[in-house]
């Protein structure tokens, strides 16, 4: 297995570093130095300290190194810097090619998703399979008839339909270690999250999705989830098995799905109501100790018994009317001037986007002044050790340290790049927002499709006083597309 020569800890190097220690070895020939390693930093620490100290040889043929001849190291840190520019150089090739060829929606995943084949013919390209076909169009009809996840797995467990993963395992023999010798009723183990992920895939309608993860760094294998703001979807690159009306009424089932609490009721607004200092979920409780029982709100990060916040106390009811009357009021706004509330609207998101625009520039500025900072204290330290201001330990905590801080600077400055560039017309934003308001008309109740359709979140915060003593509490609504109104 290739593994980078950004890495230090590959496992052939860690065993000859051992061997070196134990003083089993006294000399170490390359082909060149970009052989031995493509991070400057730990090049240098290796060559000109540690293999010294430990009375080690080092040749490099190519490069015309070698440790006994002084005069051919004197351009070694250099060599080191251009091998690791290379580095870096090559993997912002490679993820550029990457890109290229994601948005081009081409589909390079380890296996097709159910109900496709990989086209024998084009490589990238996917095919229906008829085999397997029939599973995704019963799924997605069960969540019309407004069954959730869950009862979706246990009706295809019921049914004795195979996994995804069994059909892989059946014509290509992966999987072995979940299927060899075990019972039959192991290929019908249909999971909530299956389920869930095929109900949202949208290679169903015929897109591709790409970019949902990432490495850290060049100098870094470890993957990380990318905000879904961030992925790359591609129209249209093969034949859809779902249409797309379909597909997005199944996406507002599982939006606006609640739980059946106790007394057979289902909460509303569960998922939508968060505490503004904190930020976890409100749980929603019922108080019986007074004659006539009432549901309240009360953030669940207090009430977990971590008391890292405060209550944020507030009756079910008086959320209730609240959020009611302004849904009222916005609907009613619309249908009596919309082009008012357009203009209303346009210049408010257009303000608070600006705002975010500047706070994003700030911060990128910021990061990008700190990495530069950290490259110039890396090359403070790795001075200071040559010179053996400093030991070999200090060197080696300091080092690592500055690099992961550096992996998590460029993560960032990549993210908030991506965000200003991102940045959507506001006016789009407006429309689909109105378009939204339009779909009801003068509702008399609240239900959890009507918050879902419209609202985003809603922020509670901790009540205050006013000066004749009575309790303020602000609560913020967050509609879709367009933030908080007022």
């Amino acid at each position: 297995m290739a593994i980078s020569g950004t890495n230090f800890n590959r496992p052939n190097f860690q065993r000859m570093i051992d061997d070196i220690e134990a003083k089993r070895i006294n000399c170490v020939v390359v082909k060149d130095l970009s052989r031995f390693g493509r991070n400057y930093l730990e090049m240098g620490m290796y060559t000109e300290m540690r293999f010294p100290e430990l009375g080690v040889r080092f040749i490099a043929v190519d490069s015309g190194v070698d440790s006994n001849n002084q005069q051919s190291t004197e351009f070694t840190p250099f060599l080191n810097v251009i091998n690791e520019w290379y580095a870096r150089d090559i993997s912002r090739k490679v993820t550029k090619a990457l890109r290229t060829r994601n948005e081009n929606g081409a589909h390079y995943g380890a296996y097709a998703p159910l109900g496709y084949r990989k086209d024998p013919e084009q490589v990238g390209h996917l095919v229906i399979d008829e085999e397997t076909k029939w599973i995704v169009e019963k799924i997605f009809a069960l969540a019309i008839q407004g069954n959730g996840p869950s009862k979706i797995a246990n009706q295809l467990i019921a049914a004795q339909i195979p996994t995804p993963s069994w059909f892989n395992f059946q014509r290509y023999g992966t999987f072995a270690h979940i299927y060899e010798g075990q019972p039959e009723t192991k290929r019908y183990g249909w999971s909530i999250t299956q389920v869930k992920s095929i109900l949202q895939d949208e290679n169903y309608i015929g897109n591709s999705v790409h970019n949902r993860q990432a490495n850290v760094s060049y100098k870094s294998k470890k993957r990380i989830h990318k905000p879904k703001d961030e992925w790359w979807t591609v129209e249209g690159t093969h034949e859809p098995i779902i249409s797309k009306a379909d597909f997005d009424r199944v996406q507002e089932h599982i939006a606006s799905r609640r739980r059946t609490q106790k007394d057979g009721t289902t909460q509303i607004f569960a998922g939508l109501v968060k505490c503004a200092d904190c930020g976890w979920s409100l749980s929603c409780a019922t108080n019986r100790r007074t004659k006539t029982p009432y549901k309240y709100y009360h953030c669940s990060k207090y009430s977990q018994g971590l008391h890292q916040c405060t209550a944020h106390y507030l009756r079910y009811d008086v959320l209730y009317s609240f959020v009611l009357s302004r849904l009222q009021y916005w609907i009613e706004a619309v249908r009596h001037n919309e082009q008012a509330i357009l203009d209303r609207l346009s210049k408010s998101t257009i303000t608070e986007q600006a705002a975010a625009m500047k706070r994003a520039t700030q911060e990128k500025r910021r990061a990008e002044k700190r990495l530069n900072e950290l490259d110039n204290l890396l090359a403070k330290i790795y001075e200071d050790r040559l010179n053996e201001k400093i030991n070999e330990r200090n060197f080696s905590m300091l080092s690592q340290k500055y690099q992961q801080e550096q992996g998590e600077l460029e993560t960032k400055i990549e993210a908030l790049t991506a965000q200003l560039a991102s940045t959507k017309e506001q006016e789009d934003s407006v429309n689909k927002w109105i378009d939204l308001i339009k779909q009801f008309s003068s509702p008399t109740e609240l239900t959890a499709e009507l918050l879902n359709t419209l609202i985003e979140k809603i922020l509670v915060h901790e009540a205050t006083k006013d000066a004749d003593g009575n309790k303020i509490r602000e609560i913020e609504i967050i509609y879709r597309f367009v933030g908080k109104i007022d």
